[in-house]
């Protein structure tokens, strides 16, 4: 049992839930909110309003140098998840299931994730960029709906899994900030994921694994991914 959770906590919390692949058709945004982005597009502020590619986003992800000897690069798995089914939360059951290997559907995207020592702490970082409508709406859908349900379940195959969400303060970065304690409990034993994320512009950074070391590499992880752009 505590393998399937370990499992669970190997991906980012979106990644877990798997929710976006077939998820509805975001809503538009409001005139408002077009215009705010308009404005911001090429002001300097934030990064390109050109989505970039997911060449250009490997190099904005955390890498060794920055970790520390202490770290090691998870291989990254090609293996295929049971689809998750969540139960007790309608907003996140009305996303519907995404695909098994729970990558978010945004075109351009890098990944890396990491061990700690010879402790069992992980940490991974996804940055994902699109147009950033596109980027800012379907994130916000997202994080909305893990919002509404402080507690529910999901299940991956026979594996029920329960999980509450906390709320937490984020780094005032960016334009939009989101920030969760996920405690996954499978077999009565619970496994704790600390999830920050962020947009800036048209570039999402998702950092999540071990509270402590999302803590201890936040700051160095937000400057990196959303440095402006060349």
């Amino acid at each position: 049992m505590r393998n399937n959770v370990k499992n669970l906590l190997g991906l980012t919390a979106l990644g877990a839930l798997a929710l976006t692949g077939c998820s509805q058709a975001a809503a538009p945004s409001s005139p408002a909110a077009s215009a705010r982005a308009e404005a911001k597009s090429g002001d300097g502020s934030g990064v390109s309003a050109k989505p970039l590619t997911s060449a250009e986003l490997g190099p904005r992800l955390l890498d060794l140098i920055d970790l520390g000897s202490d770290y090691r690069v998870k291989p990254e798995t090609t293996s295929k998840h049971d689809d998750m089914a969540v139960v007790g939360c309608p907003a996140l059951e009305k996303l519907g299931s995404g695909p098994a290997d729970g990558s978010l559907d945004f075109p351009n995207q890098a990944k890396v994730s990491f061990t700690y020592a010879s402790k069992d702490s992980d940490l991974s970082e996804e940055v994902y960029s699109d147009t950033e409508e596109k980027i800012s709406v379907r994130s916000r859908e997202i994080f909305t709906a893990m919002e509404s349900c402080p507690k529910y379940q999901m299940v991956s195959g026979n594996v029920p899994i329960d999980v509450t969400v906390q709320k937490v303060t984020t780094p005032q970065r960016g334009d939009e900030q989101w920030g969760h304690v996920l405690t996954l409990t499978a077999g009565g034993r619970p496994s704790v994921m600390k999830q920050i994320a962020v947009r800036s512009g048209n570039v999402l950074i998702v950092l999540s694994g071990s509270p402590a070391l999302v803590d201890a590499h936040v700051d160095k992880a937000l400057a990196k991914a959303l440095k402006p752009a060349a």
